[in-house]
């Protein structure tokens, strides 16, 4: 009898065992962003922006980021990169993707989204992480000018980095507005873990 208990147990045990291996959730990926100011470890939000972190990533993959610069910088505001060189000239880009900004993530501090023109869909290699809220960049509604920036993830190491990137000195050059007269450099970015 206590043979049969234990053996109940044991099946039990290992049932509910798999049960709790099957509903943990995959990790979340992370990649590594180098910059000639320090590292940067952001999270991707996949299962709300699947689109966006499937696009960035194939950037990622490409080491389409490497070399590029964070080319606009405004304190208190953002810091955004991911598509100029140091010369301050646009890398082809893949065609535009679907704006996701409907994904109730909301443009908070750390978070790191998507950069577009004012069309909605017309977001492709450029991205920014957040320096403070930025509410207004939220979705509100299906307009153009409600629809929102897409946020895709969050820092989770290095925000020390990105305050200080935020504090560099700037001007304006070829055109543009806010860039840092010390070119601020993505070096790499990775996918820790290797996925």
């Amino acid at each position: 009898m206590t043979r049969q208990i234990l053996l109940a147990l044991f099946v039990a045990g290992s049932f509910l065992a798999g049960v709790a291996i099957a509903q943990t959730p995959a990790a979340a990926t992370k990649v590594l962003m180098k910059t000639s100011q320090g590292d940067i470890t952001i999270e991707l939000y996949s299962a709300k922006a699947p689109i966006t972190v499937k696009n960035f990533l194939s950037y990622v993959k490409d080491k389409f980021f490497d070399g590029t610069i964070f080319h606009r910088v405004i304190p208190n505001f953002m810091i955004q990169g991911g598509g100029m060189t140091a010369e301050i000239h646009e890398k082809a880009a893949k065609p535009p993707i679907k704006n996701e900004a409907g994904n109730g993530l909301k443009n908070a501090r750390g978070t790191i989204a998507m950069a577009r023109t004012p069309e909605v869909d017309s977001a492709t290699c450029q991205f920014f992480i957040n320096l403070k809220d930025n509410g207004f960049l939220d979705h509100k509604d299906n307009s153009p000018e409600g629809f929102g920036y897409c946020v895709f993830g969050k820092v989770v190491a290095g925000m020390d980095v990105v305050d200080a990137i935020a504090k560099v000195k700037t001007m304006s050059k070829r055109g543009n507005e806010n860039v840092p007269i010390e070119p601020v450099t993505i070096v790499s970015v990775e996918v820790l873990g290797g996925k």
